[in-house]
């Protein structure tokens, strides 16, 4: 009986299209800011929670929300819709944080809503513009079209400062120490 590999079959890609075996294919979890898609690699996700209240740190940037206490871990929770400019959320049980490795840190980034899992293929992935967005373009590993809709891919190394995470996380294990 002739065994056949699952490796040299043509798989259908995100976009209905087939794909090429041997195609480097990467998924994203994706989240909405507003009417802005976003996705960040799913290997750099550790969890995805209902929004909690954090504690509030004095002295940090107003995109840094607080700390949570995550199972004994101090995470500092990000703000990505005042991080890229656009105001700070008005959080509420309906908002989302996902908790993401940077480095060898957990960050937490509070989203509108979880979308999608998505898999692209390398190929797939456009470079961004040069042009004015609501963002800096430096935080952008690249822009997919999924369906009819555009999805700005996220670099999690490059969008926070390992010196404001480290912060955070000392300031909230002082915090979490002090009570």
């Amino acid at each position: 009986m002739a065994s056949t590999d699952n490796n040299l079959m043509p798989s259908v890609h995100e976009n209905g299209e087939l794909q090429n075996a041997g195609e480097e294919v990467n998924q994203f979890i994706t989240f909405t800011i507003g009417e802005e898609e976003y996705g960040v690699d799913i290997m750099a996700v550790r969890e995805i929670k209902a929004w909690t209240e954090t504690t509030h740190l004095p002295n940090t940037p107003e995109f840094m929300r607080g700390v949570l206490n995550l199972r004994g871990l101090i995470v500092p929770i990000f703000d990505l819709r005042c991080r890229f400019g656009m105001g700070l959320t008005e959080a509420t049980k309906m908002h989302v944080v996902v908790i993401v490795q940077v480095q060898n840190r957990m960050v937490g980034i509070l989203v509108d809503t979880v979308s999608d899992i998505i898999s692209i293929s390398q190929g797939d992935i456009q470079e961004v513009p040069k042009m004015d967005r609501n963002i800096d373009d430096e935080y952008l590993s690249g822009l997919v079209t999924v369906k009819t809709r555009m999805v700005a891919l996220l670099d999690v190394d490059l969008l926070f400062n390992p010196q404001a995470i480290e912060t955070g996380i000392a300031l909230g294990e002082a915090a979490v120490g002090d009570k």
